[in-house]
């Protein structure tokens, strides 16, 4: 025996049930301001709608309001670590309170038009994605498809969109001066292999190589898996050299490759951060769980609400414009010291 699929219930439905209007279950349910409608009324309601399981119809009320509530965020190539799913939780929390719902689209790949497309057909009233899949054609189709405001997140500001900022030459840059000061002359960073981790890996290099080179340094490029077998071999390589050649201050792109490096340190006997001082970034809690406790540069992103949500919630509303180059909200480092360097 199979269970009959039931019809959903409808706003006719509470209605009915509720004895009131179609219009008063709209002016409850949506929270509509200015309707009066009394407390005890809004009770039957909105217990009319739990007793019939009754949703929103989202595509309905797209048709009526002229706009979804949807903002939509492409997610990156990069893996969603601890991190980045702290800041997407509190971003989401910050839209639900101003009434939008948060969704993460997952092809990671697209970008230009045709990701623009794929965007549009979902109807959001913003989109929120890195700088780097954005065109200019990309991003005039996304408003004449009725997106209100697109926000891109990148290394820098945009001459197409407002963004928000996260510089990895900075992270990179902290890392490479912290380690010249521990007294440090040669120096190296990972490069992650990994796709989505690899372009900001060669941003946080560049801002090693400029801290470097203000101070008569070079900094190695070591393109690195994270993989336990080719942190040995690299460790390998660098005790093979002559002792004056060995890097002996490393930066490990993030904390996660400095603990996969600092293990394949010590396994081989080098001692840390007697012969190599290391730092991480995001400052992981695990940072401070290791033997060596380990340095990180802390990555602080400010509350959401406090510019990019609230920003975006305005040109929604077609309070103020989104202007192109525009910073809407900047993350902020600072180096966390400890035992490993």
């Amino acid at each position: 025996m199979t269970d009959t699929p039931t019809r959903p219930a409808t706003s006719v439905d509470v209605a009915r049930l509720a004895g009131v209007s179609q219009a008063t279950v709209s002016y409850v349910l949506n929270d509509r301001p200015g309707a009066r409608v009394g407390e005890e009324t809004r009770r039957r309601v909105r217990e009319a709608a739990e007793t019939l399981g009754y949703v929103p119809h989202a595509s309905a009320r797209s048709l009526r309001t002229g706009r979804s509530g949807l903002v939509l965020l492409a997610l990156s190539v990069a893996p969603t670590g601890r991190l980045v799913a702290g800041i997407l939780d509190d971003l989401e929390a910050a839209f639900r309170e101003r009434g939008y719902t948060l969704v993460q689209y997952g092809e990671r790949r697209l970008r230009g038009v045709t990701a623009a497309r794929a965007w549009a057909e979902l109807r959001p009233v913003a989109v929120i994605a890195e700088t780097y899949r954005l065109t200019e054609a990309a991003v005039r189709l996304l408003r004449s498809s009725g997106v209100r405001a697109v926000v891109g997140f990148g290394e820098g500001p945009s001459p197409l969109v407002a963004t928000s900022v996260i510089d990895h030459a900075e992270i990179g840059s902290l890392a490479a001066g912290h380690l010249h000061d521990r007294g440090r002359r040669r120096l190296a960073a990972i490069v992650p292999k990994e796709e989505g981790l690899r372009k900001m890996g060669l941003g946080r290099l560049r801002g090693a190589e400029r801290a470097a080179e203000a101070r008569g340094l070079t900094v190695e490029r070591v393109d690195l898996a994270f993989d336990e077998d080719e942190a040995a071999a690299a460790v390998a390589a660098w005790r093979s050299r002559d002792p004056g050649e060995r890097p002996d201050g490393v930066f490990a792109y993030n904390d996660d490759y400095a603990m996969l490096l600092m293990s394949a340190l010590l396994d081989a006997g080098v001692a840390v951060p007697g012969d190599v001082a290391l730092a991480g970034c995001d400052d992981l809690p695990q940072a401070r769980f290791t033997r060596p406790r380990l340095t990180s540069v802390r990555v602080e992103s400010p509350p959401p609400d406090a510019g990019l949500v609230a920003a975006v919630d305005a040109a929604i509303r077609q309070e103020r414009p989104l202007n192109p180059g525009e910073v809407l909200s900047r993350v902020q480092c600072a180096l966390i010291a400890r035992d490993s360097s």
